[in-house]
């Protein structure tokens, strides 16, 4: 059956592929974007722009819907905190009392594995794993806030929420992780850090998004979706370097060869984070603690949960995905 559904952040890389899918299953769907996005009208989206910070122009947002997909939010390894928490807290405690004011039943919010990490390895981590007791930057602290709040409401007023916890999101048109890549490569401000055998889970755009719409379609109070967590990935980790030096390729890039250690980049990172700091710098440190971490450890994931609580299988295989990537560039 056609829902009507709202897409916070509906502009972006994940978000804008949620709408599609959401059209193109037959439903109605709002766009909430802080920007101007004229393809989404021309897909057959009502746009509305706003600030997922004014609870004024959420709660319009949300008038009239069934259900809600949370993406919007300020991600990033440097920033201020007041900044990270305005956006990713404050607005997702505006997104859910304007459910819970409209009577909306569903929401499903995106989060990011990165509120479990403490710095180490993670090894086929399921669900179980708690948050993390430290936060080496305020983008994973601040999403762990709001995840725990949207959980938290589940059965409130009404409303049921679950959330998705997608891992290093990309794809044709992606507009952070993959020219970041890149970009670093071309300025010679890439390396390898650590061992170079640490293997971590990335997911295709298109099954980040397919993941979304098809736990909204078992968000019911009889499923075991509501009020819980998942991990979000194409099941196939792989070496993070050798990913890296496939991307590059494509790019017409070198593969890398200049290494650091885990121990050297941390220090570099600490010591730039201290200068940004005293000298108040408005640019992203070239390395911090928390981007030394995950590059130089391994961070994969248990699906099990996803796959036996609403069926989540990646359609788009590693391969058939770099393959895709391949043709954009």
């Amino acid at each position: 059956m056609a829902v009507r559904a709202l897409v916070t952040g509906g502009g972006g890389f994940l978000g804008g592929l949620i709408v599609k899918g959401l059209l193109e299953g037959g439903d109605e769907v709002r766009s909430f974007s802080r920007g101007s996005y004229p393809h989404l009208k021309r897909m057959g989206a009502e746009t509305i722009v706003g600030d997922i910070r004014d609870g004024s122009a959420v709660e319009q947002a949300c008038r009239g819907v069934d259900v809600v997909f949370h993406t919007a939010a300020i991600a990033g390894i440097w920033g201020p905190w007041q900044q990270f928490f305005a956006v990713n807290v404050v607005g997702t405690e505006n997104v859910l009392a304007a459910c819970q004011r409209h009577g909306v039943g569903r929401l499903v919010y995106t989060s990011s594995p990165s509120v479990t990490f403490e710095g180490g390895d993670q090894i086929n981590v399921d669900e179980s794993v708690g948050y993390a007791s430290k936060w080496l930057c305020h983008y994973p602290h601040t999403k762990a806030i709001a995840e725990q709040r949207v959980l938290s409401a589940n059965q409130k007023e009404g409303l049921l929420t679950c959330a998705l916890r997608p891992h290093l999101i990309w794809g044709p048109g992606d507009p952070h992780l993959i020219p970041r890549i890149i970009e670093r490569a071309r300025r010679g401000q890439l390396r390898r850090i650590g061992d170079g055998t640490n293997l971590i889970d990335t997911v295709f755009v298109e099954n980040a998004a397919e993941a979304h719409i098809q736990v909204s379609r078992r968000l019911t109070r009889e499923s075991p979706v509501a009020g819980r967590a998942y991990f979000i990935s194409q099941g196939e980790p792989v070496n993070c370097w050798d990913w890296i030096d496939q991307i590059l390729e494509l790019a017409g890039l070198p593969p890398l060869e200049q290494q650091m250690s885990f121990r050297l980049a941390w220090t570099i990172g600490t010591w730039m984070e201290r200068a940004h700091q005293v000298f108040r710098i408005g640019s992203e440190p070239r390395m911090t603690r928390f981007l030394a971490s995950q590059l130089a450890h391994s961070h994969y994931f248990n699906l099990d949960r996803a796959r036996a609580d609403f069926g989540y299988a990646p359609r788009v295989s590693l391969k058939e995905g770099m393959s895709r990537l391949a043709a954009s560039f």
